[in-house]
């Protein structure tokens, strides 16, 4: 039998694992309720915080940490978490939130009242969290130093200004709109254009503010998916410099709603940004050329690009460079707007009409800006699509982009799956059907740049070819012996075959399924007849700025002092008429033309002193046998194949 001892010790036994049980319990399950009561918490604020941001006139955005010190604008507290608008950018923190959104306005977009009333308008001021390095516009003194909320920021021209000031000099002030106020749409200037509408008065020339003459607004048109994923930041920048109505998110608005905006400005005056890669910018001219159908000529505007893609080679040519990665401050890419100057961009009409006897399909239409090719590098494209679109998130880089390429091209060097091309495909330039020798691909150009920054027509830069240009209604016709060779003329170790340039090409495409792109939206293409005709031109912005890779290297450093010598007499003025008229006496008139091309460039730099000299001394062989080139010079300078000349 048990004795009372053994019983009390089966029961403190039992007791201590009751116990440990218990406390085991406490601390597993304790973690996990604090955790699904901040996550319940966390859930319900961030619901609040939506329903606020969803009914509220700010356009505000939640952060979890702000990149500099910040100052609640309400409370003036220090807050390292909040939500700030990307209109007028005020920030505030959580707690604060109801009450910023019932005491301050943010941007109008248009003036209330009648129209009649308004032809200027007041500052809007903001308290605290001035830019860096602002100084005050009356005082000139820097804004800001101080670690509490301090000074003022006007939203509308970004002035900024003491506390002190403030109450001495600018409180009935009127906001002249800064530095972009030949950018900006002023409220009151819409709604001028508002009541003009109502009246059924569809002439706004009187209803330009500020009365000027050089007022040039613009529109920008954002990809927030192109490249870098980049367009978010921009679109808050530019709504913070601008007004917001002139801002709009690609993804959200068609180009072709965000252009009507162009109907409500003067003719002729309105200028587009478009921050995307090439495709971005192919899909906003396509809109522009759906208001021509429409009978909407005097409201074309002039496109810029700010350039987010990945090959860019539209934007290298227009001098706008080879990618933007914040490197540039937004108010110097408004600047560089302002002073680009219009050009004209040829655009073509790709036809592919497909064979077959019982083939009822209508023919595929594409419009070309910068180049269609076929064989290995429409390949590259084509795997890299197909990759992309079975996983997206991973190609959010540029460089990412252009390893994926760089794979891809390494793999056709070793499996080589377009090659003996010649013996597929026929091609005709301008109605003359061209010998093609062995060759993997075949690439028309419309511009001059190629294949993310290199100007492929021209290659290593030896050979004194005409120049490619966007504008002359000519494509550039080349080909290429594969992936390896495109490399090769990348890094400027070797020519392209260069096939002709022409009006009109005619590629003939006899059998199996080949690979095909145009601007860089690839497809494999069974036997067909691919027809490139001339479709319209587009209204562009060049910014003569812009330096590429090529010129930034041979005007990067001084060039050394050389005595003068009888090449560089050429390419003087007074000697350039005396010897045009001269050569005008040969039958070589396409080596006239050329020469002249060349002369403009060396004139203007873009040229190496080698291929200026080779010019000069074609030249000087012309002279030197009145007018009759001798073989040796023939070979060397002239741009015609033998058998032309």
């Amino acid at each position: 039998m048990e004795g009372p001892g053994s019983r009390s010790v089966a029961a403190s036994s039992g007791l201590a694992d009751c116990s440990l049980v218990f406390w085991t319990l406490c601390s597993v399950l304790l973690p996990v309720l604090i955790t699904l009561w901040c996550s319940f918490q966390r859930s319900r604020r961030q619901l609040l915080i939506r329903d606020i941001f969803r009914k509220s006139k700010h356009d505000w955005h939640y952060t979890d940490l702000f990149g500099q010190p910040t100052y609640c604008c309400v409370c003036a507290q220090h807050i390292l978490q909040g939500a700030f608008c990307s209109c007028c950018g005020l920030r505030v923190g959580e707690d604060c939130l109801k009450a910023a959104d019932r005491r301050f306005l943010c941007k109008e977009i248009m003036m209330r009242g009648s129209a009649g009333a308004h032809s200027s308008m007041p500052h809007h001021w903001i308290r605290g969290n001035v830019p860096l390095c602002s100084c005050c516009m009356v005082c000139k003194q820097q804004c800001g130093t101080q670690p509490k909320l301090c000074d003022y920021r006007c939203v509308w021209c970004q002035y900024t200004v003491h506390d002190e000031c403030m109450m001495d000099h600018l409180k009935t002030q009127e906001c002249t709109f800064g530095e972009f106020r030949d950018l900006i749409i002023p409220p009151y200037y819409l709604s001028t254009i508002n009541q003009l509408r109502k009246d059924k008065r569809t002439s706004y020339e009187k209803a330009v503010p500020y009365s000027r003459k050089h007022w040039m607004p613009v529109i920008v048109l954002a990809n927030t998916r192109s490249g870098n994923n980049m367009g978010e930041t921009l679109l808050r920048e530019f709504k913070i410099l601008l007004n917001p109505v002139q801002v709009f998110d690609l993804s959200k608005s068609a180009p072709a709603k965000a252009l009507q905006l162009c109907l409500l400005l003067p003719c002729n005056a309105v200028r587009v940004l478009v921050c995307g890669g090439d495709g971005t910018v192919g899909w906003v001219l396509d809109a522009i050329d759906e208001m021509k159908i429409k009978g909407q000529e005097r409201y074309i505007p002039q496109v810029a690009i700010l350039p987010l893609g990945t090959g860019n080679d539209l934007s290298n040519t227009l001098g706008w460079g080879a990618g933007y990665a914040g490197e540039v401050p937004v108010e110097q890419i408004l600047r560089n707007v302002m002073e680009a100057d219009g050009i004209k961009l040829d655009r073509w009409k790709v036809q592919v009409t497909n064979k077959g006897y019982y083939n009822l399909r209508k023919p595929k239409v594409f419009t070309m800006n910068n180049y269609f090719s076929i064989g290995p590098d429409a390949l590259m494209a084509l795997n890299f699509h197909a990759h992309r679109q079975k996983t997206p998130s991973l190609f959010s880089s540029r460089i990412i982009n252009k390893a994926v390429y760089f794979f891809y091209g390494t793999k056709d060097c070793l499996v080589q799956e377009c090659k003996d091309l010649n013996r597929k495909v026929e091609l005709e330039l301008d109605g003359e059907r061209i010998e093609l020798p062995s060759l993997e691909g075949i690439i028309v150009l419309n511009i001059g740049y190629w294949g993310g920054g290199c100007r492929l027509w021209e290659g290593m830069g030896d050979e004194p070819y005409p120049l490619a240009r966007h504008d002359d209604g000519l494509l550039e016709v080349v080909g290429v012996h594969g992936s390896f060779h495109c490399a090769q003329i990348q890094v400027k170790l070797a020519n392209p075959v260069r096939l002709g340039q022409a009006h009109t090409v005619r590629l003939i495409l006899k059998s199996s399924k080949t690979p095909m792109q145009v601007d860089g939206e690839p497809w494999a293409q069974g036997p067909c007849t691919v027809t490139i005709t001339h479709k319209t031109r587009a209204l562009m912005l060049y910014h003569s700025g812009e330096q590429t890779d090529d010129d930034a290297s041979s005007t990067s450093e001084p060039e050394p002092a050389r005595e003068q010598t009888d090449e560089d007499e050429y390419f003087k003025p007074a000697r350039r008429k005396a010897l045009t008229a001269e050569i005008q006496q040969t039958d070589c008139f396409p080596f006239l033309a050329h020469l002249q091309a060349m002369w403009e460039h060396a004139a203007n730099r873009k040229v190496t002193d080698g291929r200026r000299v080779a010019v000069a001394e074609g030249a000087a062989g012309l002279r030197a046998n009145n007018g009759e080139r001798s073989p040796g010079c023939a070979q060397r300078h002239c741009p015609l194949p033998a058998a032309k000349r």
